[in-house]
């Protein structure tokens, strides 16, 4: 679920880490289900008034919710629960059994080809995320580049979880 606000100025904001202050209103973390929201007057129906409903909704939750994941990938390299790169995903692989792959959508196939066996061979199905461009993971993970990466299970994958969950239903999370 996603919580929405409204403004003073009477427009819906999406509130991701269900803070701000004001009446919230939830809906599904889904696009069909936002846009369907604003189209039919939900969100009016939910807040007892008229509210403005930006016509890009659902692409600012979708960009706000990838930040927001690139952001937790970024402590969480902080904090040391990252591993960068195709030897070091080998070997965090071999070691333990991550909470997440992240691979580089544009990234060559052959490699997330072998890393996808030894995963399923070592730990049964780790979780893939390959949704990010290299550029982009490589910027939020203080890399040039990044096209492999995992995240240990911790608090960072746990949050980077929630979010992805939410941020799949505003994009495929495959390529």
């Amino acid at each position: 679920m996603l919580r929405l606000v409204i403004g003073p100025d009477d427009l819906l904001y999406p509130d991701l880490a269900a803070k701000l202050p004001g009446r919230g209103i939830w809906v599904s973390a889904d696009r069909t289900a936002v846009d369907l929201a604003g189209k039919k007057g939900l969100f009016n129906k939910s807040a007892g008034r008229a509210v403005k409903v930006p016509d890009d909704l659902s692409d600012s939750i979708e960009r706000l919710l990838e930040a927001r994941a690139l952001s937790l990938l970024g402590l969480a390299r902080r904090g040391g629960d990252v591993a960068l790169g195709y030897d070091a995903v080998r070997l965090a692989l071999k070691s333990a059994r991550p909470a997440w792959r992240i691979e580089a959508n544009d990234g060559a196939e052959d490699g997330r080809g072998k890393l996808d066996r030894l995963a399923q061979g070592a730990w049964g199905d780790v979780p893939v995320v390959a949704c990010f461009s290299a550029e982009t993971m490589g910027e939020a993970l203080g890399r040039g580049t990044v096209v492999h990466a995992s995240l240990a299970t911790s608090a960072h994958s746990r949050a980077f979880g929630e979010t992805i969950g939410k941020l799949a239903g505003f994009r495929s999370l495959d390529s």
